[in-house]
């Protein structure tokens, strides 16, 4: 495997098509609305944060989507890499640069994956045992 360092920026206007081709490529869009382009647009534009992983060649490697305040909360709601890069550590610069945008005085909080939950125990994040959700309605 060649070592390459990935490039971690903003990015606000990032590509529906891109989203969705990295939520495919990671898995994540079997627990995404890939196939509703309206809904997706939407978590797009609404998200505080986006930053991104790239290769110097420009090749997205993994995206994460954030909602905070920069004051005290920050909800990681997508964190995706593409399979092909998983174990570089891109996840977990990802979720360091998000926090870092956030501010220092957030509290990063995210939901699992069900086959995600190892990876989040293993670069040390730590479990909450009083998280509640309310499904969706539609």
């Amino acid at each position: 495997m060649t070592h390459f360092e990935p490039i971690y920026a903003l990015e606000p206007g990032l590509a529906a098509a891109a989203f969705v081709a990295v939520l495919r490529a990671s898995g994540l869009a079997e627990r995404r609305p890939v196939d509703d382009p309206e809904r997706i647009a939407a978590m797009l534009a609404n998200a505080d944060l986006i930053a991104t992983a790239r290769a110097a060649d420009g090749t997205l490697l993994g995206v994460a989507r954030a909602l905070t305040d920069y004051a005290h909360a920050c909800y990681l709601a997508d964190l995706a890499v593409d399979r092909a890069h998983a174990g570089r550590g891109i996840g977990r610069a990802l979720i360091a640069f998000v926090h870092a945008a956030a501010g220092a005085g957030t509290l990063l909080n995210l939901i699992a994956a069900p086959g995600a939950a190892t990876f989040y125990d293993r670069i040390g994040l730590a479990r909450h045992p009083a998280a509640f959700t309310v499904p969706r309605r539609t």
